[in-house]
């Protein structure tokens, strides 16, 4: 599925860190900020959900819920929430549903090997569900001004 800004948000349903069933019809009303990021716990991602939760009282603030998800599992994203002090979930997509869903499953390289991966993307979704905006290129040590620009 290509995606594009003014699409409605594809819907999905999956589970956080603790096994609770997160469903994104759920969140209608409010502004979501839904990142995909590849992997626990690595320079980048750390860098990101650190920085996303330094800002977290400034985007809650300004309506938005933040929606984590990588293709880690639960226990995997419990280490990461309670080593960092993450305060927003974070999504188990083990089986690639959401990823796919939204086109982040990607072919990728590193240092010649090529692997399928998630694409580091940020789609922000407005009360309706509606796409108004998709980050391709996150800045990992400061993407909360790319999302408040």
């Amino acid at each position: 599925m290509d995606l594009r800004i003014g699409d409605e948000a594809p819907d999905f349903t999956g589970e956080d860190q603790n096994g609770n069933a997160i469903n994104l019809y759920g969140y209608r009303g409010r502004k979501v900020i839904l990142y995909f990021y590849p992997k626990d716990d690595t320079p980048g991602c750390t860098a990101q959900a650190c920085n996303l939760r330094d800002n977290y009282e400034e985007l809650r603030g300004v309506g938005f819920e933040v929606i984590g998800v990588s293709t880690d599992n639960g226990k995997s994203h419990q280490k990461f929430i309670e080593k960092y002090g993450l305060p927003f979930p974070l999504i188990a997509d083990t089986d690639r549903k959401i990823v796919e869903l939204y086109d982040v499953w990607k072919e990728k390289a590193m240092y010649g090997r090529k692997y399928l991966g998630t694409e580091r993307t940020t789609f922000l979704i407005d009360e309706n569900g509606i796409i108004t905006d998709i980050i391709g290129k996150v800045d990992t040590r400061d993407h909360a001004k790319q999302i408040l620009k």
